[in-house]
């Protein structure tokens, strides 16, 4: 399993860079309150939140279970997160399928 994960991540090597970098972003901000997350560009650029705008802190809110804050940050995150997910997953299994049929 873990092979094929490895393999994945390696053919998706973009995957790869994003949950690297947000997951070490992340886990940096849970952990030990250092702030390296990009911050949006929309935002900066014109001074008004565009629609993603506290996605990545609502994804926080998620992980550390405080619901309430997460919808408060970007009810968006309620849908995104899921289905997110459920794309990653169903695209490994049919890596898996591929990579299982090859050997």
């Amino acid at each position: 399993m873990i092979y094929i994960l490895l393999k994945y991540l390696k053919y998706h090597w973009i995957y790869s860079l994003v949950l690297g970098y947000f997951g070490i972003a992340i886990s940096l901000y849970l952990f030990m309150d250092i702030h390296i997350l990009v911050p949006c560009l929309w935002k900066a650029v014109s001074g008004y939140d565009c629609p993603g705008c506290g996605l990545t802190t609502a994804l926080i809110a998620l992980l550390r279970l405080e619901w309430r804050e997460a919808w408060l940050e970007n009810p968006l995150i309620y849908m995104l997160a899921p289905l997110l997910t459920v794309l990653i997953l169903r695209d490994f299994a049919a890596f898996w399928r591929k990579k299982s049929v090859e050997e």
